[in-house]
């Protein structure tokens, strides 16, 4: 039985062209359908094709191949001709496909699956991140946060935190209550990326109280109870003075719009 050579040639990593090239080649029985494969990623010049022409040539080998810049795929498709090598294209028939269906041109740029799953990924992570130092859980993760959210309870700091977090960004909130010094860390981080959540007594009293019911308890409890709220709204107040960061009225705000003032911020700052 012949040993079938496969040249995987890529003009960004090759991971796509082999995968699919091994997922064929698991259809048949290994003992019996020997085969090599070579891979030859981030090709970039026609230099580099005829490389991979040569290479053919001498192991009579089957080209796979993805190459998204039309310059480069016309270029291996004429030599490959020219030469009668067995080969596959494995991106361009449903690229052009989709180019008619969109009605679109497509980037034409190497390697943006992995930008895109590189994405994917940093959002997993601010995720993550969200929960674990969600509440103030752990002061460790104030320096290695993009946003740090403070506020009274009810604030929405935990929502807001998953919101931007869907948005890429690492936040970490930090509750702010009187009895509860906050974490010295706190007045030591970059003020710029803090960002406080302040909030109208009226409106934390007619949220909290809300709150009460939802739970099964009456209204008159302290954590409604307006005085404890001056209390808290007070601390609240001396803290963002301490720290000298950014304030944020949320108390008629939608979570997405205070999202949107906070990046704006952030990235205002950052700049």
């Amino acid at each position: 039985m012949e040993n079938i050579k496969i040249i995987i040639a890529s003009d960004s990593i090759g991971e796509t062209a082999e995968l699919v090239a091994r997922a064929c080649i698991s259809q048949f029985n290994p003992k019996e359908c020997k085969h090599d494969f070579l891979r030859y990623p981030y090709i970039e010049t026609k230099e580099d094709i005829d490389e991979v022409i040569q290479v053919a040539n001498d192991r009579e080998a089957i080209i796979v191949y993805t190459l998204v810049k039309p310059e480069m795929k016309t270029y291996m498709e004429s030599k490959i001709d020219s030469n009668q090598l067995r080969s596959i294209d494995i991106m361009g028939p449903l690229m052009e496909y989709l180019k008619e269906a969109f009605e679109e041109n497509p980037y034409n740029q190497p390697g943006r699956v992995h930008r895109l799953d590189d994405a994917y990924f940093k959002k997993i992570d601010a995720i993550e991140f969200a929960v674990k130092y969600d509440d103030g859980k752990d002061p460790k993760g104030l320096p290695k946060a993009d946003i740090v959210l403070i506020g009274v309870s009810r604030t929405s700091k935990t929502p807001l935190s998953q919101y931007l977090a869907h948005k890429s960004y690492k936040v970490m909130n930090v509750p702010i209550v009187p009895e509860i010094t906050p974490p010295d860390m706190l007045f030591e981080i970059d003020p710029a990326k803090c960002i406080a959540l302040r909030i109208s007594e009226e409106k934390l009293n007619r949220i909290r109280k809300q709150r009460l019911k939802q739970l099964g308890l009456g209204d008159s409890a302290r954590y409604a109870n307006e005085l404890r709220i001056k209390e808290e709204i007070k601390y609240f107040e001396d803290i963002v003075n301490k720290i000298g960061c950014t304030v944020i009225d949320v108390s008629d705000k939608a979570i997405e719009e205070t999202a949107n003032d906070v990046i704006n911020i952030i990235e205002r700052q950052s700049k």
